[in-house]
């Protein structure tokens, strides 16, 4: 999720169309001359390979025989992934809005391809660690309420649900009953707990239950920050997620109203406890760290930031601190990563002239592999 539920929140500060891009420009500044992250000094064999970003970037792909889609995760087995892709079957929403997907899997070669479910609008989806059963959002049982708009916090869809199914889309599961918005769901590596985000009156949190939709506990509570985007480290109990607050955010939007003024969100990434215990701020700075997904090692994940006003790149960060290292040089939208299971490939959208795709870049020169597991290192705050 990172998210298409949470896909375009910086967009009303910076306003962009993803079929069309007006020219940004990569930073001039090379931050892969400046390697100061754990992984990062083991991998350098790999750089320097030309690929359709720049040739600062590492072997990159896209993967063929797919529609447009932004979020996509991997399955356990590396190869299989999950997304969301436009279908005419889908509600469609109204002009201007975010909406009008289901779910399917894929491979990442595109020699697969199946729909999960045919009705309704769909997003956030992720795969049970057995790989028998995903979960995934849909408003299938509440297509008479407001469509809504998966890319506005100010109009999510309500009666968004979240759902368990066979991998055929049969044995549907419904896990969840209300009208109130629920997304930005994954689940823990030992298939114990799914994670996923709820509003409730304009308020974003984050929630814990079983897989059987059972023991629901509220994990976050927070009336200015909101939490989404949260996702299990190896240990089966620590949460990585992003959060920003209203407060700055409407102060923006009022600025972008005023005087056209373009600025992104600020979002901060933090780690805590599935039981709400040991929040830890990771990240001290006002970029939009956004969209973060776990490395299998534990201590790395990827991220999103803005370069410059309309340049959207995604770096490695480490939890410990320090510097990111810039991954992709792409003038236009770079966003959304995913790494797989065995840490070996990161699934991310990019989006110029020509739309919307899903590309795959290699990682293995990075070593973040689940062999690598040392525990979730501590952070030292700036100042400290």
């Amino acid at each position: 999720m990172r998210i298409l539920a949470e896909r375009l929140i910086v967009v009303i500060a910076v306003p962009l169309t993803f079929s069309i891009f007006p020219g940004a420009c990569s930073n001039n500044d090379d931050p892969a001359s400046d390697r100061k992250l754990d992984a990062v000094t083991q991998a350098s064999s790999g750089a320097g390979v030309e690929t359709s970003g720049s040739d600062q970037e590492l072997p990159v792909w896209q993967v063929p025989n797919i529609p447009a889609a932004a979020e996509a995760y991997y399955a356990p087995d590396s190869y299989h992934f999950i997304a969301q892709t436009p279908d005419p079957d889908a509600q469609q929403p109204e002009e201007g809005s975010i909406g009008g997907s289901l779910t399917y899997i894929y491979t990442d070669d595109g020699k697969f391809r199946r729909r999960i479910n045919d009705h309704g609008q769909d997003a956030c989806a992720f795969f049970f660690p057995d790989q028998k059963r995903i979960v995934w959002t849909s408003t299938r049982d509440h297509m008479d309420m407001p469509l809504g708009d998966w890319g506005d916090d100010k109009s999510y869809p309500p009666g968004a649900e979240l759902y368990t199914s066979d991998l055929e889309g049969k044995d549907i599961r419904r896990l969840t009953n209300n009208e109130w918005y629920e997304a930005e769901v994954s689940i823990s590596p030992d298939g114990q707990w799914i994670v996923f985000g709820r509003q409730i009156d304009g308020r974003m949190d984050l929630w814990r239950m079983r897989p059987d939709g059972a023991d629901e506990q509220q994990i976050t509570f927070t009336d200015d920050w909101q939490e989404g985007a949260p996702f299990y480290l190896p240990d089966n109990e620590t949460i990585i997620f992003r959060a920003w607050r209203t407060s700055v955010k409407n102060k923006i939007r009022e600025e972008f109203s005023a005087n056209g003024t373009r600025r992104a969100t600020p979002m901060t990434v933090f780690t805590t406890k599935h039981d709400g215990s040991n929040l830890v701020q990771r990240t001290f700075d006002d970029d939009m760290n956004w969209a973060p997904y776990p490395a299998p090692d534990g201590r790395h994940y990827v991220f999103v930031r803005i370069v410059e006003t309309r340049n959207w790149e995604v770096y490695l960060g480490d939890l410990a601190g320090g510097d990111p290292l810039r991954l992709t040089y792409f003038p236009g939208f770079d966003g959304l990563p995913s790494l797989s299971p065995d840490g070996t490939k990161m699934l991310f959208a990019r989006a110029g002239s020509g739309g919307i795709s899903t590309y795959v870049m290699d990682m293995t020169s990075f070593d973040l592999g689940p062999e690598n597991w040392r525990g979730i290192p501590d952070i030292k705050p700036p100042g400290d």
